[in-house]
């Protein structure tokens, strides 16, 4: 393991994020007008005379995290293309620092650091944000793989614009839409450990019904089109058969690269669906397998974990 480590014992945070998550209470707007100016043009004074953004809006929600990615973690050139999803930012970071705890299990409570620490992405995104806080928070290396060449171009752009990123992050198109490791890791390639952020719907109808139910609860209002506030393109949304098909592929997939990789990881959305992950476990007869529970506020979400060394 690297010697440059982060030690796990810290007081006890009742707070909704992981301890180490550096976006605990609301939002410094000051400080991230100050990070990127720009970003003063979308904050507004509510009823409340609270400080906020429009979070329906697409725009806002990506200059949002243009401040953030700028103040906290260094980040000069993040920008996405037209209708692309722009992800929670503070919700990502946490799934960064569960895997980080996980690694730290087999590493006497240590989370390892630096770029030693191999990560693959499964579905990077024009976006990239996985690879931008694991390799920012702890300076692990990172492959992110995707099936669309406009996303493998906007984060191949953002890991070679930022001097932080250079050749810690590696970029890769994955040619075959079916598979998720296979094309992608190298016969002789070791992860210590994967993430993935599937596709949560099974349908498009399903994702825009969905996105228009959340606008319409954020508006408190009745809109009519399904402006999508994240953003997001089909093939980051949906899948077919949802994102239960989806991860269950990849479990299956994940035994031919049993050596390869220490810890392979997926977010969950719907709780419903670990039954049928875990019977998937025990059908294949994997070592170890985890559910991480995740809280962010009003939102709960989980990660799966498996992995073929006891």
């Amino acid at each position: 393991m690297p010697k440059n480590n982060i030690s796990l014992k810290s007081k006890k945070n009742k707070k909704p994020f992981h301890p180490r998550n550096k976006h605990q209470g609301n939002y410094d707007f000051d400080a991230l007008k100050k990070a990127l100016p720009e970003f003063s043009q979308f904050v507004f004074t509510n009823q409340y005379g609270n400080e906020t953004i429009d979070f329906s809006d697409n725009q806002s929600v990506k200059a949002l995290n243009k401040a953030l990615l700028k103040l906290y973690y260094k980040v000069d050139f993040w920008d996405i293309p037209p209708g692309y999803l722009s992800p929670p930012i503070p919700g990502r970071v946490d799934y960064v620092h569960a895997v980080a705890d996980l690694l730290a299990e087999s590493n006497e409570g240590i989370v390892p650091t630096g770029n030693t620490i191999r990560c693959l992405d499964i579905g990077v995104g024009a976006n990239c944000i996985y690879p931008i806080l694991g390799s920012t928070e702890y300076g692990w290396s990172f492959v992110g793989s995707d099936i669309d060449p406009v996303s493998v171009k906007s984060a191949k752009a953002i890991a070679s614009f930022n001097t932080g990123l250079k050749n810690k992050i590696d970029i890769r198109h994955q040619a075959d839409s079916s598979r998720f490791f296979e094309g992608i890791i190298l016969p002789d390639e070791y992860f210590h450990a994967t993430f993935c952020n599937p596709p949560f719907y099974g349908s498009v109808e399903e994702a825009v019904g969905n996105n228009l139910k959340k606008l319409r609860n954020l508006k408190a209002g009745n809109l009519k089109s399904p402006s999508r506030n994240f953003g997001g393109k089909d093939n980051e949304l949906w899948y077919d058969g949802g994102e239960t098909s989806f991860i269950l592929g990849m479990i299956r997939e994940s035994q031919k690269f049993s050596e390869n990789c220490k810890w392979f990881t997926s977010l969950v959305s719907k709780k419903e669906n670990l039954e049928r992950i875990f019977r998937e476990f025990e059908k294949l007869k994997i070592a170890v397998t985890k559910t991480i529970e995740m809280s962010q506020g009003q939102k709960n979400s989980r990660l799966v974990a498996w992995s073929f060394v006891s």
